[in-house]
């Protein structure tokens, strides 16, 4: 049997110190998760859609699978309080770091089994997660690593602790992806909380001489994250937008309310 062991300090944007936030976390369901490779991935892609399910009442949680400790800037530790931060501006009611090793992510029997733990446990309707191609290899890594874990959650006779439970959708984050999304979130009324949950990792963002070569300032962040969020809002006629794309065809129910909204066609 994989038994779930999450690390408790991480579960939530604030320690849990006492019993009754412990028996909170073993007890969340979520109904949505986000998936990423490293802390700030989920800010980068998706945390304008997270924060804006909070705020209609739906509770959220992100599974970080590394820790980003081979990152050039700032260390694990620091980015673990950047990310309580960061979630905690972003509403998000759970929030765990699995540790696997940052740089060489694989998608291992072992590591699906982690997360598929994790799913029967929150039991999220919809998982968000990288798009399955990109420039670095942990993020496309754990798109795979994502769906293939959700599938297993939802096999009775798999030897893994808790009910089985499958996500009715996987949806993944196509920011930084040259594809045409499925559909675009209105993140317009929480752009700015999003960019202050990225700009929460410091020792990412802030200016410094470290990594300063490689980096954009965060003048140049600030304008990319802005412009990025521009361009998809413009496609759906809002100011701000993050894309997303379906593997399979959405089903419409009511075609009017559903598909007459945003842009006009002509």
């Amino acid at each position: 049997m994989v038994r779930s062991n999450p690390q408790i300090s991480q579960i939530t944007p604030i320690n849990l110190c006492n019993l009754r936030n412990l028996q909170l976390a073993l007890h969340m369901k979520v109904d949505a998760l986000a998936i990423v490779a490293h802390r700030d991935d989920a800010e980068q892609t998706c945390g304008g859609t997270l924060l804006e399910l909070a705020e209609s009442g739906r509770t959220t949680g992100i599974l970080d699978l590394t820790a980003g400790e081979m990152g050039t800037r700032g260390s694990a530790d620091e980015r673990a309080r950047e990310a309580a931060e960061a979630a905690r501006i972003l509403q998000v009611r759970w929030r765990e770091n699995l540790g696997l090793p940052d740089a060489r992510l694989e998608n291992t029997w072992e590591n699906r089994l982690q997360v598929a733990a994790r799913i029967r446990q929150l039991r999220p309707q919809a998982v968000f997660l990288p798009y399955w191609e990109g420039r670095h290899p942990d993020h496309y890594v754990a798109g795979r690593l994502g769906y293939e874990a959700c599938f297993l959650a939802g096999l009775k006779k798999l030897p893994l602790e808790g009910e089985p439970h499958r996500p009715r959708k996987i949806i993944y984050s196509t920011l930084y992806a040259d594809v045409r999304p499925s559909f675009v979130v209105d993140i317009t009324n929480q752009f700015e909380r999003r960019l202050e949950a990225l700009l929460a990792y410091h020792s990412q963002y802030d200016d410094q001489a470290d990594g300063s070569g490689l980096f954009p300032s965060q003048a140049d962040v600030r304008a990319r994250v802005e412009a990025l969020a521009r361009f998809y809002g413009m496609m759906v006629g809002v100011k701000y937008g993050e894309p997303f794309l379906l593997k399979e065809v959405l089903l419409v129910t009511d075609p009017l309310a559903e598909i007459c909204r945003g842009r006009p066609s002509i």
